[in-house]
């Protein structure tokens, strides 16, 4: 399963608009500009989002868009499956042998939970500091 810029870029918009959640609508124009990112193509993405009702979008002067629902109450599952369509990894998986059908389920299953079980909350807490780059080795 490879993840597209869809899926990756429009879970930038609803982790920024999580961040801010509570405040009033954010502008794609300033999620892009923070972003280097480009806003037509966030406006593009955006729609589908604002379809499924997981954003609200305010229009005006100091309009903009903001998340329908708390940001604990949005998984990145729930962001993944409008932009990316279902979570599948192998095509054609009931014509596999069994021991490999076993395998791609597992996956599937394992990348499922994970998507499902992080809320937009839980990514909006993340910094560069609280990512750690795993294992020292010393020699």
């Amino acid at each position: 399963m490879k993840i597209s810029t869809k899926g990756r870029y429009g879970l930038t918009i609803m982790i920024e608009l999580a961040k801010h959640h509570g405040e009033g609508p954010i502008p794609l124009r300033q999620i892009a500009a923070e972003k280097d990112l480009s806003e037509a193509y966030l406006e593009q993405l955006v729609s589908p989002l604002r379809n499924a009702g997981l954003v609200k979008s305010v229009r005006g002067a100091y309009g903009g868009y903001m998340l329908a629902h708390k940001p604990t109450d949005i998984s990145a599952a729930d962001v993944i499956r409008v932009l990316e369509g279902p979570i599948q990894i192998v095509e054609g998986l009931e014509n596999e042998e069994a021991p490999q059908r076993e395998l791609w389920l597992r996956i599937k299953n394992a990348v499922k939970d994970v998507l499902d079980t992080t809320s937009l909350e839980d990514l909006a807490k993340y910094t560069d500091n609280t990512v750690d780059d795993g294992y020292m080795f010393y020699i």
